[in-house]
């Protein structure tokens, strides 16, 4: 915890999945940030004082939490928008969706990300 304790939000995207979300709780840095997480740690969450909400993403300015093991996709689809833009994330997406459901799984993750992104982000 010590080395992560350098996390910087004011500098560096940060995201975390699952139990992730509970160490970002520990290091303080979801105190004004309700989050997802999985239900497993969903109580560990809510005793460090952090909001969990149930949806499978959620973020604000450079932080962003995921809730399920499959909800990485949007956390992937969320840092690449954040990083190279919204195009860029949807071509990504496309590459690594299961074939035969591409479109559906771009949509779904376009659909979770978009409203958690700036405009800049979103027209780039």
């Amino acid at each position: 915890m010590g080395t992560l304790a350098r996390l910087d939000p004011a500098r560096q995207l940060l995201a975390a999945q699952c139990s992730g979300t509970l160490v970002l709780a520990k290091l303080g840095l979801l105190a004004d940030v309700p989050a997802c997480t999985d239900l497993t740690t969903k109580p560990w969450v809510l005793t460090a004082g952090v909001e969990v909400l149930n949806r499978p993403f959620f973020a604000r300015g450079p932080l962003a939490t995921a809730g399920g093991c499959l909800a990485s996709t949007y956390l992937a689809t969320w840092v690449l928008a954040r990083l190279h833009g919204l195009e860029a994330a949807e071509h990504a997406m496309h590459y690594v969706a299961p074939v035969g459901e591409k479109d559906e799984y771009v949509e779904r993750a376009l659909r979770n990300v978009t409203p958690y992104l700036e405009p800049a982000t979103i027209s780039a």
